[in-house]
């Protein structure tokens, strides 16, 4: 394996852990949006429903960076500057 492979997927790694993160604390939050949001995925796919995706999107961008696929981690990249985004607009209590 290429040593960019490497830090393809270190880099997605870090992603990862950091979108974990930001979906929990969204998740756990009692925003109404994400309550709404919750209930959904939790009617169609579980509990754990938006665990699973979060995961399985990792684990495929993981699969091709592996591969050496720039593209993969440029895609996982901005999804988490989107989950970002995304969690300092519910945090952040503007309007």
């Amino acid at each position: 394996m290429d040593y960019r492979n490497y830090m393809y997927v270190f880099i997605i790694f870090i992603c990862g852990i950091g979108n974990f993160a930001m979906h929990k604390a969204m998740m756990e939050s009692k925003h109404p949006m994400v309550t709404e949001a919750r209930g959904n995925f939790t009617r169609f796919l579980g509990p754990y429903g938006s665990y699973i995706i979060e995961f399985l999107m990792l684990l495929a961008a993981l699969v091709f960076a592996n591969m050496g696929m720039l593209m993969a981690v440029i895609f996982y990249v901005i999804y988490t500057l989107a989950n970002g985004a995304g969690a300092y607009a519910l945090f952040s209590n503007r309007r």
